[in-house]
């Protein structure tokens, strides 16, 4: 029977699919890891592995997936990323050893990297202007519940099922979400050549799965073999970028970090990613270690701040474009004071307001990211621009787990030694840094020029 609702109406519920099982399977498995490595006799660093090879293979492959869609359709890569999201899932769930089960998260991740950007895409050349923000939004939405909420999902899941529960969840969301995205309409870049640049396509995976391992895991090397990494690093993209130059179909058209503000609404997007992934995992931690509450009532508490970070989805789709970036700064400058305070409240009560607005600025912040980006780009290459866009942020997000990491002392479940303050402060730096760059950016934007039109990615206007 074919289906009565239009194709417009399908990509919605097919990208909520999307993205509340790719955010949930980002977080939901921190609390299980003890308990994966009882089952698979596995221990170690090794176990890591499991949350860090995800987010390594989503980061690394969104941009080549991006572009891809863009070239032989978004709803192609869509369906196909459903596809192999659940099927991967599968294998997670009947993992019989560690390698596999990492393993199978790769391709997770894979499978992730194809639905988010694809997704995202389709969502901007589905919509018309009035309502793409609105529908972008909404999709966040229900990503920033899987955000806030996955370490508590997984961590019931685990208690009352088992850790393989939160991959089987997985199966039968995918292939409704699959389902869905084939009954959505086709869209692709019509102005482009569809020649893959493959040799452009390694180059930058390569330096990005570089980038993301040593982010990742570079506090536990030697300093010298993490200055070799980035080096490393530095070679791949200037190869890169040479070879971008120079390529009859580059993968990623360079005049698009000619787009001033495209680049600073993704810079300052990584910044608050990397703030909200500090947030999502200190103030967890210091209920229960500064304020002493046992597991279940600091994650009761938590839900003020992560209920208030899934509302910051819808709320940021009803921004109109003109005011993206203004309401943006905002939200980063209050961010900043957010963080900061969070590391000097005098009593539980303040530490859980201060908390609780910190999920609404943070969780602006980030969907107004993708929100405001997809505002000043070509449609028809959005997913090019989505696709670096998320890489960025993504490998921001892995700079705050990191980060994160560091701070946290596993015996008494929180920063040791003030390290946790450190970070909150550091981070609510990067925030202000962040504010300061749009703020100057937006008052230069607000004077009247001579000659000015419509921003266009390719021409580089700002």
């Amino acid at each position: 029977m074919t289906p009565t609702l239009t194709p417009r109406q399908w990509v919605l519920p097919a990208m909520s699919v999307g993205v509340f099982c790719i955010q949930l399977d980002s977080f939901a498995l921190n609390l299980a890891l003890p308990r994966i490595g009882r089952d698979l006799h596995a221990g170690g660093d090794g176990l890591q592995w499991v949350v860090s090879a995800y987010l390594l293979s989503t980061g690394t492959l969104m941009l080549g997936a991006g572009r891809l869609g863009d070239l032989f359709g978004r709803r192609r890569l869509l369906v196909m990323g459903f596809a192999l999201f659940g099927a991967s899932s599968l294998l997670c769930a009947l993992a019989p050893a560690l390698p596999v089960l990492v393993g199978a998260r790769v391709a997770q991740g894979a499978g992730a990297a194809m639905i988010m950007p694809v997704g995202l895409s389709l969502l901007t050349n589905a919509y018309p202007g009035e309502l793409r923000g609105r529908a972008t939004g909404w999709v966040l939405g229900i990503g920033g519940i899987a955000t806030a909420c996955g370490p508590f999902i997984g961590g019931a899941l685990t208690e009352a099922v088992s850790w393989r529960a939160v991959f089987w969840l997985n199966v039968p969301l995918a292939a409704l979400g699959a389902v869905w995205a084939s009954w959505t309409a086709e869209s692709r870049d019509t102005s482009a050549h569809r020649r893959v640049d493959w040799r452009g396509l390694f180059t930058i995976t390569a330096a990005l799965a570089v980038l993301a391992v040593v982010v990742d895991r570079g506090r536990y090397w030697q300093w010298p073999v993490g200055l070799a990494g980035l080096g490393v690093v530095a070679v791949l993209l200037t190869w890169f970028v040479r070879h971008e130059r120079v390529a009859a179909s580059p993968l990623v058209e360079l005049t698009l970090f000619r787009n001033r503000p495209y680049v600073a609404l993704t810079l300052a997007g990584a910044v608050a990613n990397t703030a909200t992934v500090m947030f999502l995992f200190v103030v967890p931690l210091t209920l229960q270690g500064q304020w002493d509450l046992p597991v279940a009532v600091a994650g009761t508490a938590f839900l003020a701040p992560a209920l208030t970070m899934a509302l910051a989805g819808p709320l940021a789709g009803r921004v109109t474009q003109r005011a993206a970036v203004r309401v943006m700064t905002g939200c980063l400058g209050v961010g900043a004071v957010v963080l900061a305070c969070l590391a000097h409240a005098p009593s539980l009560a303040v530490y859980l307001v201060v908390a609780t607005a910190g999920g609404v600025v943070l969780g602006m912040a980030n969907s107004l990211t993708l929100i405001a980006t997809q505002g000043v780009i070509r449609a028809e290459r959005a997913g090019e621009a989505s696709g670096v866009t998320k890489t960025v942020i993504t490998v921001a997000a892995g700079l705050g787990v990191a980060l994160a990491g560091a701070v946290a002392d596993r015996s008494r479940g929180v920063g040791a030694d003030g390290a946790s303050d450190q970070a909150l402060h550091l981070t609510a730096l990067g925030c202000l840094a962040a504010w300061g760059v749009l703020a100057v950016w937006s008052g230069r934007r607000g004077r009247p020029r001579r000659g000015s039109r419509p921003v266009d990615h390719r021409a580089g206007h700002g």
